[in-house]
């Protein structure tokens, strides 16, 4: 191009400024004199115009039906739409004789002309938009796929990252949570995808119904909730870009962890070190910028969102209360009563009366069981052949003390050995393995195997209410106080009172 620019300006330097004849120019170029006319009209090389349009006698009456399928394209899932070939087909079908080349010329260029046109975006302080992607990891040698969320501040451009074993009310609950004391503030309008977790039905362009557990952070934070059109993601471009940078950048190679509480530290240091970033047409930092967010938040409630999803149950007959189709144990005196669980993130928590009666970690699979031994013991005790069949000591694993102890005591007490290792372990319920553990080898040492004995080697010392009373039919002894007695006094018991 810029060979023929110079060949085209000293062809008209030379005529019009140097007074060379076009005579002369021609016979030297060998050009048509239309063409030198062209260049003496024109500075430069006038672009080249398209031939008016050829008439399409054959397709243009099915023009406009190509439109139209391509128009309801648009409201169709993506990979349900047509192809050219499969408009084709269908034109065919109502009448049409051409080729398949026209077709496919003409949907290709009315896909040009339907291509929507997106207006450029100012971006206020204070405003955030999430998104939810999917990631493998390696856990434990194996591959698995999980969800991570991601959070981002249309003004700063900074987010927040984390992952969850699965899209639920709890994962929203904690995520949130976790977002907003990162960012040390709760943006003042955000902006969500049409989620069954958040919305529970969609009424119209701008109208939704949301759901019990979104409107429960909803009214916690009292943030301004906006959702986009459906199936109109580019509504949240900048979180739906930054999704894939997240994965590409955070997760890649694939991670390999010990568990998600890894990963997710991980991804917090990740998060803070891309705030040095500064991204072209910015005029600082993210970190700078955020800085400007953070003065548009809304400040952080004053007490905490119990980011926990609760409902009520009764304990079954083998002491287990169901939560999200997992089963977990409660100490067997609870059995038949109501309790609320508490299903948390990382944990289940099961209460009575406004106290934690047991703790589990969640489980996530279906169908699956968490068995606590020590809520079974008491039972134990009176089923003390349960020891070596029961499911919730099928896998219990102990030091080797404890094994130690339980052959000494069957082998001297015979029959009531095992009764009395059964109230060993219910020194569990009270105090830390480790603290048993360090009572039974000091008993070992010295002989003292009984309960009673071990007991006395627990610090704090166990409170003697505790321990067993074996005064069989007089019970009522147990709460008999004895006051202190001046040793003196029991000089009136002698003959003569005493006194000499």
């Amino acid at each position: 191009m810029y060979d023929d620019m110079q060949w085209w300006e000293d062809i008209r330097s030379r005529v019009l400024r140097h007074g060379v004849s076009k005579r002369q120019i021609m016979r030297e170029t060998g050009i048509h004199w239309t063409t030198l006319k062209k260049i003496l009209t024109h500075p430069e090389p006038p672009e080249y115009g398209r031939d008016p349009e050829r008439p399409k006698p054959k397709l243009g009456p099915y023009l406009p039906r190509i439109q139209q399928i391509l128009i309801d394209d648009r409201d169709a899932p993506r990979k349900q739409r047509h192809t050219a070939k499969r408009i084709f087909d269908r034109l065919r079908e109502e009448g049409y004789t051409g080729s398949y080349t026209q077709v496919r010329v003409a949907v290709k260029e009315l896909r040009g002309h339907l291509r929507e046109v997106f207006m450029p975006l100012t971006h206020r302080p204070g405003e955030a938009q999430v998104d939810m992607g999917y990631a493998e990891i390696r856990q434990g040698g194996q591959q698995r796929q999980i969800i991570f969320l991601v959070m981002c501040l249309i003004h700063s451009d900074a987010f927040f990252v984390q992952v969850y074993e699965r899209a639920c009310t709890e994962s929203f609950w904690e995520f949130h949570k976790r977002a907003f004391e990162y960012f040390g503030g709760v943006p003042h309008r955000i902006i969500y995808d049409n989620d069954k977790v958040l919305v529970s039905k969609v009424i119209g362009p701008g109208e939704r119904k949301l759901t019990r557990g979104f409107l429960q952070l909803k009214s916690h934070y009292l943030f301004e909730a906006h959702f986009c059109n459906v199936r109109r993601p580019n509504e949240k471009g900048v979180v739906e870009v930054l999704v894939q940078f997240a994965r590409r950048n955070f997760m890649v190679p694939v991670p390999e962890v010990r568990d998600l509480d890894e990963l997710n530290e991980r991804l917090v240091i990740q998060c803070k070190e891309d705030l040095q970033r500064t991204l072209r047409g910015k005029p600082g930092s993210k970190a700078m910028l955020l800085e400007e967010d953070k003065k548009a938040f809304w400040s952080l409630p004053d007490g905490p969102f119990d980011a926990c999803r609760k409902t009520s149950t009764t304990v079954s007959s083998l002491s287990l209360v169901r939560f999200d189709n997992n089963d977990y144990s409660v100490p067997v005196c609870h059995a038949y009563r109501t309790a609320v669980v508490k299903g948390y993130m990382d944990r289940v928590a099961i209460c009575r009366d406004d106290q934690a009666i047991a703790h589990h970690v969640r489980l996530w699979g279906q169908g699956d069981v968490s068995l606590e031994p020590t809520h079974y013991l008491a039972l134990l005790e009176r089923k003390p052949g349960a020891l070596d069949h029961g499911r919730p000591f099928a896998n219990w694993q102990l030091p080797g003390c404890f094994s130690v102890l339980r052959a000494r005591l069957e082998n001297e007490l015979s029959g009531e050995g095992t009764r009395e290792y059964i109230r060993v372990l219910r020194l569990l319920e009270n105090h830390s393995l480790a603290e048993i553990t360090r009572a039974i080898e000091r008993g070992l040492r010295c002989g003292a195997l009984i309960r009673d004995a071990i007991a006395q080697f627990l610090i704090p010392q166990e409170d003697w209410a505790m321990t067993t009373f074996r005064l069989d039919g007089r019970e009522h002894l147990r709460h008999v106080k004895v006051g202190k007695v001046e040793v003196a006094s029991y000089g009136d018991l002698l003959p003569g009172g005493g006194g000499s």
